[in-house]
């Protein structure tokens, strides 16, 4: 197995939160105002992704002007469409999407939209599935998916339901060769923003730069730890990381290996168990407030 190109693509990370709302949808704060709170927190790049439906005038927000040195953003949307397999409309969180993406057509469904929003370039991902009971085998209708959202922090606030791992780990035990991300889904009328971002390994914090790394996996997902490097080998994993209270790799189904210690910065994992079932391998770190951070997953 190689190494995680995350940690070995050149460049750095750049911290990132890619599913945001605003006035323009249903958010509770213009788009300056979202773009300004994401920069002075420290983030390096925002994507604001308001409802693209009629009822909103279809939004693909124009942030552009709020770009400053040290703080860009990359255009998207999340899109709807009828219906999954609970008649529920879909959504479908689509980042690097440009500016004159047409509206739904009539009939167009989810998985069309999806599809065409990947052919006009997107990064596009399965949005909080928990929070909408999304089947695996309405995500299989999606094949070109790049990512789901195993963690969607305004669903974890207001329904408890921010937890996409269920499906992300039964799409990755099909075969399927799917990614990782947590995002806030902010939309102002509490408090959650700050709960789940990515860090994205790029040699430039700019739109197509970031973009590109999203779309090759090269990031990892978090509440708050930092995972430094992961270096996979045949036998076992290395993990180096900020202070962890639980180091675990995951595999198919209930196969599990992990490091339960205070104060864990460096560990290694022994993968025989993974290996046996097949056909991948994840690695989670958990700090002591219970704070996870994802990596993708690696595959044998």
């Amino acid at each position: 197995m190689p190494n995680d190109p995350s940690f070995t693509a050149p460049g750095r990370f750049w911290k990132g939160n890619i599913h945001t709302h605003s006035t323009r949808s249903d958010g509770m704060r213009d788009a300056a105002d979202v773009c300004a709170t994401y920069r002075d927190a420290g983030y390096d790049f925002l994507a604001l992704t308001d409802h693209f439906l009629a009822k909103f005038g279809f939004p693909i927000v124009d942030t552009r002007p709020f770009r400053t040195p040290g703080f860009t953003t990359i255009l998207g949307a999340e899109l709807h469409a009828p219906s999954t397999a609970l008649g529920e409309i879909w959504h479908i969180l689509a980042v690097g999407l440009p500016a004159d993406f047409a509206q739904p057509a009539s009939g167009e469904s989810g998985p069309q939209l999806a599809a065409r929003a990947i052919e006009a370039g997107a990064f596009v991902a399965i949005p909080h599935p928990g929070w909408y009971a999304l089947s695996t085998e309405d995500a299989n209708t999606i094949p070109g998916a790049h990512a789901v959202e195993v963690y969607n922090h305004t669903s974890q606030l207001r329904t408890e339901r921010g937890d996409g791992v269920y499906l992300a780990d039964q799409l990755l035990a099909q075969g399927r060769r799917i990614n990782l991300i947590a995002v806030d889904d902010a939309h102002f009328a509490c408090a959650d923003a700050f709960g789940g971002w990515v860090m994205v390994k790029a040699e430039r914090n700019e739109p197509e730069a970031l973009l590109a790394a999203l779309k090759a996996g090269h990031f990892y997902a978090t509440q708050g730890p930092l995972i430094h490097h992961i270096a996979w080998g045949e036998e076992e994993v290395e993990v180096t990381c900020s202070p962890a209270a639980a180091v675990m790799v995951l595999g198919r189904g209930s196969r599990a290996v992990q490091s339960v210690g205070a104060i864990q910065t460096r560990v290694s994992l022994k993968l025989a168990a993974l290996r046996a079932a097949g056909p991948f391998a994840r690695i989670v770190i958990a700090d002591e407030q219970g704070r996870r951070a994802w990596s993708n997953p690696a595959y044998f």
